[in-house]
């Protein structure tokens, strides 16, 4: 009994350190943003292209965003006949896979059409000290799912400077959809030699062809963190 009780209280002990040393990892420093990408209605359940239960994030990321004082949000922002809409393409349908010049292309039904209801951020989302709203997807010929390039992954949206003007050099990652604009956005924020956090409860997938497992796969070899909202402190550190 001696010895079981020394055990648990070991236990104990490693337990304390480990959230420790997670709370000192995951506090958040002048030098972090979060960037909360997509949290549209069309995203919504309910809107041209819903990904499940994705309305559910909302309040996670607002509970989130008030512990940073660097926010961006992005804003998924098509004209008419944006060419990654299917119904730009005679006979096809949306989620059929198509070759474009800058590599294969999921075809969507029509999405955040610039000054729609769809286009705009949810109702609930309440962010009003973020700094930025960077929107994507302004070119008809090119799809832009990452926040910091469009999809031919060499045309910049400007994100990259404006963080590092900043002297950001963390990146959390929150918001919609997981295996599209969160992983796109993830990907090229390490090119750029960004860290990189996607918070895993703040962010919903929509799964085309397996995209969310390729995501995993994608983001556990880049070595991107994923984590839970809760193990992010809530008080910034100096």
């Amino acid at each position: 009994m001696k010895d079981k009780g020394r055990q648990t209280k070991g236990d104990s002990v490693r337990q304390k350190d480990q959230e420790a040393k997670l709370a000192a990892t995951y506090a958040i420093r002048d030098g972090d943003v979060l960037i909360v990408v997509d949290v549209q209605n069309d995203f919504c359940p309910g809107g041209a292209l819903a990904v499940p239960r994705g309305d559910e994030i909302v309040p996670v990321v607002n509970r989130l965003a008030e512990n940073f004082r660097n926010v961006v949000l992005t804003q998924d922002w098509h004209p008419v006949g944006h060419l990654s809409f299917a119904s730009a393409h005679a006979g096809r349908s949306p989620y059929d896979t198509i070759a474009m010049p800058y590599g294969p292309q999921v075809l969507w039904p029509d999405h955040c059409v610039q000054n729609t209801a769809g286009a705009a951020f949810h109702s609930d989302l309440q962010i009003p000290h973020a700094g930025l709203i960077l929107r994507k997807g302004l070119d008809r010929t090119i799809d832009s799912y990452s926040a910091l390039y469009e999809n031919d992954r060499t045309t910049a949206t400007g994100l990259t400077g404006y963080l590092r003007e900043r002297g950001i050099t963390r990146i959390f990652l929150a918001g919609l959809a997981l295996d599209f604009c969160v992983r796109y956005s993830a990907e090229d924020a390490v090119r750029e030699g960004f860290a990189v956090v996607v918070i895993e409860d703040a962010c919903h997938g929509i799964d085309v062809q397996g995209s969310i497992a390729a995501t995993r796969s994608s983001l556990a070899a880049l070595r991107v963190a994923a984590i839970g909202a809760a193990e992010i402190a809530v008080t910034r550190a100096a």
